[in-house]
């Protein structure tokens, strides 16, 4: 199967203006195994996301899994399991470049989980912005069942659902049900598997609210609230309400607000 079959792309263009934009729905095609991705494809998750990046007038991503029984269920133990040393940097590093690519995404990225979302497939989660989740899905980092550690983007979860609860699921291995993955903070959302749809268009339709120059500005700040202290924080949120002065955006959104002609919620 080719890296193209592997990861397939649809680009849904919503037209010009600040309503407008493009949004990138890439789905991980490997049904037959879960949707688990081996070495090409997660060349191809980093290739076709730093391709999107070039993109000006994308306004988010939306990437899931093929079928109703599985997200992205770890990478190809296929094959993992004959590796040599040398062989296993180039695969665990493959694993930290596919979801640098979508962490380093100018523009908010959306995990639509429609089922099983194991190892990999829960990093790749972590290294989006924003997680739904079907009722029926289940989420585990079992790597140490196969006699690896739990590495790369495992390295978020801790500040998104707790050390102790990272520890439970990096030491076990064990499986967590979708309730428990909401419970602790890794799904924003949990639905019916008939409301999933309906709750990312609801996302998107919140995101394309927020300006198109202001929301790259967002997601830069929310990668350098990780690294930084918080006074060191408060002074790049500073510089990038300067930045975002830049254009006449803040100046045509908040006329727009005083004028009412644009609602703050989707809902209204």
């Amino acid at each position: 199967m080719s890296m193209s079959d592997l990861l397939l792309t649809r680009i849904d263009d919503r037209g010009p203006g600040n309503d407008g934009g493009r949004i990138a729905y890439l789905t991980v095609n490997n049904p037959a195994r879960r949707n688990a991705l081996g070495m090409a494809g997660k060349r191809a998750i980093a290739e076709t996301f730093n391709k999107l990046a070039q993109d000006d007038r994308l306004r988010a991503a939306v990437i899931t899994g093929a079928g109703d029984k599985s997200f992205i269920a770890g990478a190809d133990i296929h094959e993992m399991k004959d590796l040599s040393p040398e062989e296993a940097e180039v695969e665990h590093t493959l694993t930290h470049v596919a979801n640098e690519a979508i962490r380093a995404f100018p523009v908010p990225v959306i995990a639509r989980i429609n089922g099983y979302c194991l190892g990999f497939g829960m990093e790749l989660a972590a290294a989006c912005d924003l997680r739904v989740g079907v009722d029926t899905a289940k989420f585990g980092m079992p790597e140490v069942r196969v006699g690896i550690p739990s590495g790369m983007e495992a390295v978020l979860l801790p500040k998104l659902i707790g050390w102790g609860k990272a520890a439970e699921l990096v030491y076990t291995g064990d499986i967590i049900d979708a309730a428990e993955a909401y419970r602790i903070g890794f799904l924003q959302k949990l639905v019916p598997a008939a409301e999933l749809d309906a709750a990312v268009e609801k996302w998107i339709t919140s995101l394309l609210l927020g300006g198109q120059r202001v929301m790259r500005l967002q997601k830069t700040l929310l990668r350098d609230w990780e690294r930084l202290s918080v006074e060191d924080g408060i002074w790049a949120g500073i510089r990038a309400c300067v930045e975002s002065r830049r254009t006449d955006e803040p100046k045509r959104m908040m006329e727009a607000f005083l004028q009412r002609k644009k609602p703050l919620s989707p809902d209204k």
